[in-house]
C-alpha cells in the first residue's frame, strides 16, 4: 500500500510542482551555473546503492577527496542556502521515488560509506526504502544527534503504516514552512557520522 502512496503522491507532486521544479532549475543555472543537479551514491533498501538527485546548492568541490563537512559551509552559496532553507533542493528526489529507489517517507538516505559504521540495530534502518522525509525530519532534523536520528528511524521501521506516513507528510509541510532544523551548528547540514559505541 505504501508503494501506491509513493507512486500517486510523487506523480501528483511532480505534475503540480512542475513549474516550481523548472523555475528552480533555471534559478540554479543562473546563480551557480552547471551542473544544475547534484548526484551522489546513497544506500537504499537493504543497503543497495543508488544515485540520489538533488538541486545543487554548493560550488563544485575543488577537492572531492575531502570528507570534512565543516568545509562545506564555505562552498554553500547564498542561493544554495535559500534552496536548503526552503527544501526546494529536495524536489528532484521525486524521480528517485518514482523509480522505486526511495519512498516519500522513510529514513533519510545516507552515504554508502556509512554502512560499515552502524551498529546492528542502526543497520535495521535499511529494512525499508529511504525517504524524502521521515520521523527524524519532523522531530528536529539536523538539530538531533546521530543517535537520536537513528532511534527515530528504528521507531519508524517498527511502526510503519499508511496512517503514520500520512501524519509524517502532514507534519513535514509545517516543518518546511517553519524551516525547522535545517543545519547543525557549525556545519552546512550535519557532521559526518563516524560510528556509535557498540
Amino acid at each position: 500500500m505504501n508503494r501506491v502512496l509513493d507512486l500517486v503522491g510523487a506523480g501528483v507532486a511532480a505534475v503540480v510542482l512542475a513549474p516550481v521544479i523548472a523555475g528552480t532549475a533555471v534559478f540554479v543555472r543562473l546563480t551557480m551555473g552547471s551542473p544544475v543537479l547534484f548526484r551522489q551514491e546513497r544506500a537504499g533498501r537493504h543497503g543497495a546503492p543508488f544515485t540520489m538527485v538533488k538541486f545543487r546548492s554548493m560550488t563544485v568541490h575543488d577537492n572531492p577527496g575531502d570528507p570534512d563537512p565543516r568545509h562545506d559551509g564555505a562552498r554553500l552559496t547564498p542561493a544554495g542556502r535559500f534552496l536548503r532553507a526552503s527544501s526546494l533542493d529536495e524536489l528532484p528526489a521525486l524521480w528517485n521515488v518514482l523509480r522505486g529507489e526511495m519512498s516519500l517517507v522513510g529514513p533519510r538516505p545516507l552515504p554508502v560509506a556509512y554502512l560499515g559504521r552502524y551498529t546492528p540495530d542502526q543497520r535495521r534502518r535499511h529494512d525499508v526504502r529511504p525517504g524524502i522525509t521521515g520521523l527524524a525530519q519532523v522531530r528536529g532534523r539536523n538539530t538531533l544527534s546521530w543517535e537520536q536520528k537513528f532511534a527515530y528511524d528504528l521507531e519508524y521501521v517498527q511502526r510503519r503504516s499508511l496512517a503514520l506516513d500520512l501524519r509524517i507528510l502532514a507534519a513535514t509541510v509545517g516543518a518546511v514552512l517553519r524551516r525547522d532544523g535545517i543545519a547543525e551548528a557549525g556545519v552546512a547540514t550535519a557532521r559526518e557520522f563516524q560510528g556509535s559505541a557498540r
